[in-house]
């Protein structure tokens, strides 16, 4: 008796071509939804271990027609899936023996195990707390030359620590910076004026995301491990970027993404992030929506229904690992958050009361037809009330600083504004301040780091958005103060974090100044900062959390809270209220 048969499998290497009766193949779509649903003749499924486990699987259902090779390959594959998941066990529960991953300082064991698990998984988003050595757990499965060359796909706009991170712990490593957006030959040539070349190809080729784009073919040929350092930055997958980055990790045999943020705005986008790390393993992106998140109308981005069972779910299956310093044993010396009361000069705020009004009452006109108008009459508002407030309390801030200085204190000032920075610079110009804003070049920004860590100067002007990733300022500072405020208390997280960190031995103290006036009462309530108890801003270290943006209920808030200090009824008329454009303010 003949058995039935009914269809045939292909490989081709990288895909199963599998043709068979409609059936049939309308069954393998539900059980494979990442598969075109097109009607067609056959399908084309990913060979990856996952897919071909399951397709073995379905095999026992429905036998096809596969060659004796095929047959082998997709039987090595279901195995290799099998052995990962076997293996990733076996390293939770403890029973596996961590690699040694040999670098001039030896790596923590955390650091090793994370290291072991991105080479067993593929892929990894490492999402540890601030502070507990990324960057060096990033470099430990470069100790195993079967995984280079290795690719660094950094941010231009962050302090790149890896040429001196790799100096450190791996110095026998030949690191090649990548210098122009066009490619180059990466073997030294005759006459050819770059210093860091060889004559074969270097261990670790860093290079930004922005000049990803025109590298990413020619470092696709050759990668065998890439790191994405703050892998938020691959949420937005319509970019060239994305594409890029996506197309070299699928040429990598192994992948990491580290951010302490692992969502940075809303939870929709973590599919972006994760799914060039380890691909198809949250599905489809209609299914990842479908079985994930919530919202998503017209308007509306979709959100996660559920992030504590979502991250319990990523770190279950191996996708993600999040460590917390109590986890770790990494214990920090004591931080205290200080919410402090300062006067502000009521003059400021008042040469903005005409545009401001004018702005407040279109974002509470009652008139929804205008929409736009009013989200765009919001973004003034906001950079108008914001810089306003932070000019207003700018000399008490500065006379605040001051008394820290004269008391001997090394002192990180974080700001947002120009003119506040002015200001600032002005009134402590006999401090001999540094700036590390968004204004100046990479190496400027060296030298003001620099002086400040080397006690040059023992201020440093910092924005907000541009600490993140700086490292090293734990060794000089244990005081930092906000003279003015993000609506996010994760920016507030990371900047704290510049200090409080592996290194630090000294009680670090956090200072928020606070206004009556201006936009800092709202604010501080998001924070979760108030006058009259501190509640600490949100500390994202124990649960998978979303960013608490900047919304329209708190700009509504804001608008209220302004209209009502300077006496001016709330109109509920039809039409917005006309406002007067401003020039856009350049903010750092």
């Amino acid at each position: 008796m003949t058995s039935t048969t009914y269809g045939r499998i292909v490989y081709n290497g990288r895909y199963w071509r599998i043709t068979c009766e409609p059936q049939v193949r309308a069954r393998l779509k539900r059980v494979f939804p990442r598969v075109p649903q097109a009607p067609g003749e056959h399908i084309d499924l990913l060979g990856s271990p996952e897919n071909s486990r399951e397709l073995l699987w379905f095999l026992q259902r429905y036998p096809m027609e596969i060659d004796a090779d095929a047959q082998e390959s997709l039987k090595q594959l279901a195995q290799q899936h099998h052995q990962m998941e076997q293996n990733l066990a076996e390293l939770v529960a403890g029973r596996m023996p961590l690699p040694a991953f040999k670098l001039a300082k030896p790596p923590r064991e955390y650091q090793r195990f994370a290291g072991a698990q991105v080479t067993i998984r593929g892929g990894l988003l490492l999402a540890d707390d601030l502070g507990l050595g990324k960057t060096i757990t990033g470099i430990c499965p470069m100790a195993e030359p079967g995984n280079l060359p290795a690719v660094v796909v950094y941010p231009a706009a962050l302090p790149n620590h890896w040429p001196e991170k790799l100096a450190e712990f791996a110095p026998n490593l030949r690191v090649h910076h990548i210098r122009k957006g066009q490619p180059y030959p990466l073997v030294r040539q005759p006459r050819q004026r770059i210093p860091d070349l060889w004559d074969t190809l270097p261990d670790v080729i860093l290079v930004s995301y922005h000049k990803l784009r025109g590298w990413a073919d020619v470092l696709g040929e050759i990668v065998q491990y890439v790191v994405f350092e703050e892998c938020q930055q691959l949420r937005n997958p319509s970019s060239n970027i994305y594409q890029a980055c996506e197309y070299l990790a699928g040429q990598a045999r192994l992948r990491m993404g580290l951010t302490a943020t692992p969502i940075y705005n809303y939870g929709s986008e973590f599919y972006h992030v994760v799914n060039p790390l380890i691909p198809d393993c949250l599905g489809s992106y209609d299914e990842f929506l479908r079985e994930w998140c919530v919202g998503g109308s017209v308007g509306e981005k979709p959100r996660l229904k559920d992030a504590e069972q979502f991250g319990a779910y990523l770190r279950r299956e191996g996708i993600m690992l999040r460590r917390t310093r109590a986890e770790v044993g990494r214990e920090l010396p004591a931080l205290s958050k200080i919410p402090h009361e300062i006067e502000s000069d009521g003059a400021a705020l008042e040469r903005i009361t005409g545009d401001a009004v004018a702005l407040a009452k279109t974002i509470l006109a009652h008139n929804e037809a205008y929409r736009g108008e009013k989200m765009r009459a919001a973004g003034e508002f906001d950079q108008l009330v914001r810089q306003a407030t932070g000019v207003a309390k700018a000399p008490y801030v500065a006379e605040f600083v001051r008394l820290l200085l004269e008391s001997g204190q090394q002192v990180l000032l974080f700001g947002w504004h120009r003119e506040v920075y002015s200001i600032w610079r002005e009134k402590l110009a006999d401090y001999n301040p540094v700036m590390y804003t968004g204004t100046e070049s990479p190496k400027e920004k060296q030298a003001a780091k620099d002086a400040f860590v080397a006690g040059d100067s023992r201020l440093m002007l910092i924005s907000l958005r541009a600490g993140a990733g700086i490292d090293g300022l734990q060794h000089a500072c244990s005081t930092v103060v906000f003279g003015e405020l993000d609506w996010s208390p994760g920016v507030h997280e990371q900047c704290i974090g510049r200090i409080h960190r592996d290194g630090q031995r000294e009680p670090v103290q956090a200072f928020f100044l606070i206004s009556n006036e201006g936009s800092d009462p709202i604010v501080s309530d998001v924070l979760g900062v108030k006058l009259e108890q501190i509640e600490g801003v949100r500390n994202p270290g124990e649960h998978l959390v979303e960013r608490r943006d900047l919304g329209e209920n708190q700009l509504r808030q804001l608008a209220q809270r302004f209209l009502a200090d300077h006496g001016v009824k709330v109109p509920r008329t039809s039409h917005p209220t006309p406002i007067h454009q401003q020039p856009p303010f350049e903010l750092t």
